[in-house]
C-alpha cells in the first residue's frame, strides 16, 4: 500500500463524499463560472487539505456535517488565492495545466477567485459555522501578508533566516495549521485541543514549505517546475540564507548582485544553486525540515493512538519524503 493509500484509508468514505459536496458549494447559473469551476475542479491535486480537515476531525471525534463544511469552505479559500496568486505571479501553469489566467484573462481571474471567496463565506454563514469562518479568514489574511512580506523581501534582497521563517510560517503553515484546526473545531473539540492541532499543522506546513524550496536546488526537475526558479523570482529561501549567512561580505555581496541582476541567466542562476550544495545549503535546510517534522510528530503523540493518528504521521513523513 502507498503512502497515499495509507492515509486515506481512515476516510475513503469520507473524501467519495465530499467530491460532490464540494461541487454543489460551487455551482452558479453563470455558464462562464461554470465552465471555469469544472476546469478546475478535473485539475485538482492530491487534495491534501481536505484529507488534513477529515484526519483531524476523526483524531478528535465523529466526521459530521460541520466537518464537510470545513472542507468545502478552505478548499474554497484555498482555491481563491490560487487563482488569485496565478494573476499576481503572472503564471500560465499549475500542476502542469494551463492556468485560470491563461486561458481567461487577470479580469475573469480575479471576479472568479473573488466568486470562490464569496461562496466560501457563503457556506459558513449559511450553516453558521462562525468559529470554521474565523479560523480560515485568519489563515487568509495570514497568507496575503506572507505574499506580500515575501514580495518586499524579493525587492529589498535582505530576508535572514527569522524572517524566511515568518513569511513560509504565513505563507504556507497557516492553511495548513486552519485544516488541522479546523477539523478538530468540526467535532466540537476544545479551544486547548483545537490549538495543539493549529501547531502540529503549522509544523507539518513548515517542513512541507522547506521540501519546496528544496526541490527548486534539485537538478533534476523533478517537480515539473524549472530549477531556480526561486532565484530568478528574486527569492531567497533557506539553502541559499544559510549559505550567504556563512560566507565573506564580499561574496555575499557578489551572489546577492548575480540574484538582483542576473537572475535570468541560466549559467548565473546554474553557478548560485552549485554554490548553495557546495555550501552545504540543502543539507542544512534538509535538517531543519526534519527538526520540525520532528516537533509535529511530538505533538500528535500527545492523542490517543487510532487509525486518523497513524494516517496523520504517515502524512506527516510524506510531506517531507515527496517526490513532487
Amino acid at each position: 500500500m502507498s503512502s497515499l493509500e495509507v492515509i486515506k484509508s481512515p476516510i475513503a468514505e469520507e473524501m467519495k463524499k465530499f467530491e460532490p459536496f464540494f461541487r454543489s458549494s460551487m455551482k452558479t447559473r453563470v455558464p462562464l463560472l461554470n465552465i471555469i469551476t469544472n476546469y478546475i475542479i478535473r485539475r485538482k491535486g492530491k487534495q491534501m487539505r481536505p484529507m488534513f480537515v477529515f484526519l483531524s476531525a476523526k483524531l478528535n471525534g465523529e466526521v459530521n456535517d460541520s466537518t464537510y463544511t470545513a472542507a468545502a469552505l478552505i478548499e474554497l479559500l484555498h482555491t481563491a488565492t490560487l487563482v488569485h496568486d496565478d494573476v499576481v505571479d503572472d503564471s500560465h501553469e499549475r500542476r502542469g495545466f494551463f492556468s485560470v489566467n491563461a486561458l481567461w484573462k487577470n479580469k475573469i481571474s480575479v471576479l472568479v477567485g473573488d466568486y470562490f471567496l464569496s461562496r466560501g463565506l457563503l457556506l459558513a454563514i449559511n450553516n453558521s459555522e462562525y468559529e470554521l469562518l474565523k479560523i480560515v479568514s485568519e489563515a487568509v489574511k495570514e497568507m496575503s501578508e506572507g505574499e506580500l512580506l515575501q514580495i518586499e523581501g524579493a525587492r529589498k534582497l535582505n530576508v535572514g533566516e527569522e524572517q524566511y521563517y515568518k513569511i513560509i510560517k504565513k505563507k504556507t503553515a497557516s492553511l495548513i495549521a486552519s485544516c488541522s484546526a479546523g477539523g478538530a473545531a468540526s467535532v466540537g473539540s476544545d479551544e486547548e485541543t483545537v490549538s495543539k492541532m493549529k501547531l502540529f499543522g503549522e509544523y507539518t506546513g513548515i517542513a512541507f514549505q522547506i521540501k519546496d524550496d528544496i526541490f527548486d536546488y534539485r537538478k533534476n526537475g523533478i517537480i515539473g517546475k524549472p530549477t531556480g526558479n526561486d532565484i530568478r523570482e528574486k527569492k531567497l529561501t533557506l539553502p541559499i540564507i544559510y549559505v550567504l549567512d556563512n560566507m565573506g561580505e564580499s561574496e555575499k555581496k557578489r551572489v546577492i548582485g548575480i540574484v538582483r541582476k542576473h537572475n535570468k541567466n541560466a549559467k548565473k542562476v546554474n553557478e548560485v544553486i552549485d554554490l548553495v550544495e557546495r555550501n552545504g545549503g540543502l543539507k542544512y535546510a534538509a535538517e531543519m525540515m526534519n527538526e520540525y517534522k520532528d516537533k509535529a510528530l511530538k505533538v500528535l503523540s500527545e492523542f490517543p493512538d487510532n487509525d486518523a493518528k497513524t494516517a496523520l504521521s504517515e502524512m506527516v513523513n510524506y510531506t517531507i519524503s515527496r517526490k513532487k
